[in-house]
């Protein structure tokens, strides 16, 4: 079978794969998906703090619901720009649903922040590097810091999106880069 770019020359570009997928073309929305999957993996599995199966989770789940509701996509950005929007929703949608979850099974503390993601010391005897130290991070400090330091999110944009204030957003911001410079000085 031929994929969708073959049996339509001439739509190749992003907004007639739009278009198409929106008309229920699955073909055109398993090019976007192929295009995208990488960089929205990429995103999630450091929401994640390194969990590659919830990452892997929360990417099937990003691309459902773009499917979903692809027909709200107006244009008014880029479909990759909208898809990350959308993707760090779920992510942080998830983490919201896992710690209310937790919130009434334990008393909630760092410990407890950071098991969040199921998280175990896989790290012992491995050499530290900079993907490590930010998974360690609780996950409020290194949600800001990979929205604003790594995909480039202003402290407005992370406030709208995780419903924390801004101020709160800045400070995790300080204290996630205060935590991953004391890991990556041990």
């Amino acid at each position: 079978m031929a994929s969708w770019e073959e049996e339509t020359p001439g739509h190749d570009d992003e907004t007639g794969l739009v278009a198409s997928a929106t008309r229920g073309d699955s073909a055109a929305f398993e090019t976007l998906y192929r295009r995208h999957r990488d960089r929205i993996y990429g995103l999630m599995w450091r929401l994640c703090g390194g969990n590659s199966a919830l990452a892997e989770d929360l990417l099937q789940e990003a691309f459902i619901r773009a499917w979903q509701k692809l027909d709200s996509f107006r244009g008014d950005s880029q479909f990759g720009t909208w898809l990350h929007k959308l993707s760090v929703n779920v992510a942080l949608s998830d983490r919201r649903s896992r710690m209310r979850r937790l919130t009434r099974e334990t008393g909630m503390d760092e410990a407890v922040e950071r098991s969040a993601t199921g998280a175990t010391d896989i790290y012992a005897g491995q050499r530290m590097d900079l993907e490590k130290a930010i998974s360690r991070l609780p996950e409020r400090a290194r949600t800001v810091l990979v929205l604003f330091d790594i995909e480039g999110y202003s402290h407005v944009e992370i406030s709208e999106l995780s419903g924390m204030a801004v101020g709160s957003s800045k400070a995790q911001l300080h204290r996630a880069r205060n935590l991953v410079r004391e890991e990556l000085d041990k």
